[in-house]
């Protein structure tokens, strides 16, 4: 998917990744290849809202209205970490 596929999508989380959070930080773990994926509290709070069961363009919005964050970076980082865990087989999108 494009960036603008993956702005317009809904993220999930495969049936193969459990979940876990621990403090302020998310461990997510791919069943299937055994590999794991560690979120600091930043990371953390962007996955949860694009997990809401929102558009990512619907999580942004939200998140930048949190934050006290230049729009255009906060798309370019949370594009580029939904990338990384995508590749590694831990979030998936639906087309909304």
């Amino acid at each position: 998917m494009n960036d603008e596929e993956v702005l317009q999508a809904t993220a999930v989380l495969p049936e193969h990744v459990l979940l876990r959070r621990v403090s302020e930080e998310l461990i997510l773990l791919n069943l299937d290849s055994e590999s794991y994926y560690g979120l600091d509290a930043t990371g953390t709070e962007i996955l949860e809202a694009v997990l809401a069961g929102v558009t990512v363009a619907a999580a942004l919005d939200r998140l930048r209205h949190t934050w006290d964050v230049d729009g255009d970076r906060l798309r370019l980082d949370t594009l580029r970490l939904l990338e990384q865990l995508a590749d590694a087989g831990l979030v998936g999108f639906t087309r909304s």
